[in-house]
């Protein structure tokens, strides 16, 4: 290590200096002490290796093996890969990439069929499912469907899921059922309705719906006392959906004065000026005039409730998770196929919905004092 000059040495080697020889050296001395001074850092030591998990490759998604063991349907597996099949098969890889991949990454041999074979395993587990009790009273219920191809007699068919999603008193997501059959229609709801009635359902506080004709009515016929939210946001796009494009967004600005009213009375005036600024667009609020009992209702709760329920959005949004997961599978091969992944699907994603909403202490509260004899834990 090269000796640091005091200022004394320093200033007797400037007095000898003479010529630019003498100059450099003696800057060269100086730069290699100070150099020296500086402490050198002591070498980084290695990161520790991540913890074990599943490879990602190819969109496959990392799973822990000791979260299988909690999977809804460890119980009626022969062994952990199956668990791992049906795993992989609940994020929406297709029966081919889960072969692939158990053959590449656990050198397990299964074909496609015996891949289906296993997932085929949690039908007994879907049965169960959709006729367990559900809650006597849910304060929200949103309803919707989501249409797939199905093969159904030798024919690719349009068939629609019916999904109904309830918040129940503690503020926890529940899906309640799946269902699916040909069409979308008022009266297949109302069986939907009759089937949640029979599994112990008594009331429902507000429901939330999109514009289906014949919606509303089909709710009130199974439950008389339950207030139907036609979703605002649905309408807005079915408003929205011939309107040239060059008034838009001055049509746009004045109907959010309809729908962000302080009450129903203010709300109405300005549908009815709506209707004087522009009477080239009256046909398209027609229908705000014709559902507006129903396209009303969350005026009549605070601005919490209002929040949660003026939209189908928390419905929707459990629907582009189904598509992520079913968007591999372009034709179902029957109508149990499809409620098997759908089943799969929201058991795998099901932790997400383990935690009460935020701000539903104070949502409860409000229903409770609004709904005070029928309001039940």
């Amino acid at each position: 290590m090269e000796k640091t000059l005091t200022y004394a040495e320093y200033q007797a080697r400037l007095k000898n200096v003479r010529t630019p020889e003498d100059a450099a050296a003696l800057a060269e001395e100086l730069t290699a002490s100070a150099l020296a001074a500086i402490p050198q850092a002591e070498p980084e030591e290695e990161a520790p290796a991540p913890k074990a998990k599943y490879k990602r490759r190819l969109g496959i998604p990392a799973i822990d093996k000791d979260d299988l063991a909690f999977a809804p349907w460890y119980d009626v597996v022969a062994n952990d890969n199956e668990a791992m099949v049906i795993t992989l098969y609940a994020k929406g890889l297709t029966t081919r990439d889960i072969s692939r991949y158990m053959k590449a990454h656990h050198g397990v041999d299964i074909s496609q069929p015996g891949v289906s074979s296993i997932t085929d395993k949690v039908f007994p587990l879907v049965k169960e499912w959709q006729a367990r009790p559900l809650s006597a009273m849910y304060p929200i219920v949103y309803l919707d469907g989501i249409h797939f191809k199905v093969r159904d007699a030798g024919k690719i068919a349009s068939k629609v899921a019916y999904i109904a999603l309830g918040i129940n008193p503690y503020g926890i997501k529940e899906v309640l059922g799946i269902w699916v059959t040909d069409t979308e229609g008022a009266k297949y709801w109302m069986h939907v309705l009759n089937d949640l009635k029979n599994r112990g359902v008594d009331d429902i506080l507000i429901a939330c719906v999109d514009g289906l004709k014949g919606f509303p009515e089909a709710i009130k016929a199974v439950y008389p006392n339950t207030d139907v939210q036609v979703c605002i946001a649905h309408q807005i796009r079915n408003t929205m959906k011939f309107l040239p494009f060059h008034d838009r967004e001055a049509f746009c600005k004045d109907l959010k004065l309809v729908y962000t009213a302080a009450n129903a009375e203010a709300g109405r005036e300005a549908l009815d000026e709506v209707k004087e600024k522009w009477p080239q667009y009256r046909p398209y609020l027609r229908s705000w005039e014709e559902k507006w009992s129903d396209l009303a209702t969350f005026f009549e709760y605070p601005a919490p409730v209002r929040r949660m329920i003026y939209t189908t959005n928390m419905i929707e949004n459990l629907n582009r998770q189904f598509r992520k997961v079913t968007k591999t599978t372009n034709v179902f091969p029957h109508d149990d196929s499809l409620v098997k992944l759908l089943w799969l699907a929201q058991s795998d994603f099901s932790k997400a919905r383990s935690m009460a909403l935020r701000n539903w202490s104070e949502i409860m509260a409000q229903l409770s004092v609004l709904f005070e004899d029928r309001v039940r834990f």
